[in-house]
C-alpha cells in the first residue's frame, strides 16, 4: 500500500527534498550511468508527487508542471522515478495513474505532453499516451514525446 501526498516546491520540508534528490540521483545518476544538471531550475514552478510505502521510505515520485514551463501548450509529468526496490510491485502503475489524477486536477482537463524514456512506450501506453513520433537524445538516452489527450 503507497500513500502519496502532493505539494509544491515552497511547501517540501527540508527532508522531503533530500529524499527527492537522493532517489532522482540513485536512479536517473547511478542506475543509468548519466550524469546530468538533475537541479535544472523547473522544481521551484513544479508539484512534486511522492509516493512512500508501508514504512514511510519515499519509493516512486514524479514532479508535475504546469502548462508552459516544460511545454508551451501543454501540463507534464517528468521525472519519474521508482526505487528499485519498488520495482515489479505495481508501485509504477499506481504512481502513474495517480500522476494523472493530479495533473488533471491541478491543471484542469487538458493533453499532458511527456518525454517518455523510448523503451517505456507500451508502459506510458497504457496511460492513454500515444507517441507524436518525436524521437530524441536526451543525456545520451533514447526518449520519445507523447502526449494524452
Amino acid at each position: 500500500m503507497l500513500h502519496f501526498s502532493c505539494v509544491p516546491f515552497a511547501q517540501l520540508r527540508n527532508t522531503e527534498l533530500y529524499e527527492i534528490m537522493a532517489l532522482r540521483q540513485e536512479v536517473f545518476v547511478v542506475e543509468q550511468n548519466c550524469p546530468y544538471l538533475d537541479a535544472d531550475g523547473k522544481d521551484l514552478q513544479s508539484w512534486h508527487l511522492m509516493g512512500r510505502d508501508a514504512a514511510g521510505k519515499l519509493v516512486v515520485y514524479t514532479r508535475l508542471l504546469p502548462k508552459g514551463l516544460a511545454y508551451p501548450e501543454y501540463p507534464s509529468i517528468g521525472r519519474v522515478v521508482s526505487s528499485p526496490a519498488a520495482r515489479g510491485t505495481g508501485a509504477g502503475k499506481i504512481l502513474m495513474e495517480r500522476s494523472v489524477e493530479m495533473c488533471l486536477h491541478l491543471f484542469g482537463d487538458m493533453p499532458i505532453k511527456i518525454g517518455a524514456q523510448s523503451y517505456l512506450l507500451r508502459f506510458y501506453e497504457g496511460f492513454g499516451f500515444v507517441s507524436t513520433g518525436e524521437e530524441y537524445l536526451e543525456d545520451g538516452i533514447p526518449h520519445t514525446k507523447m502526449v494524452r489527450k
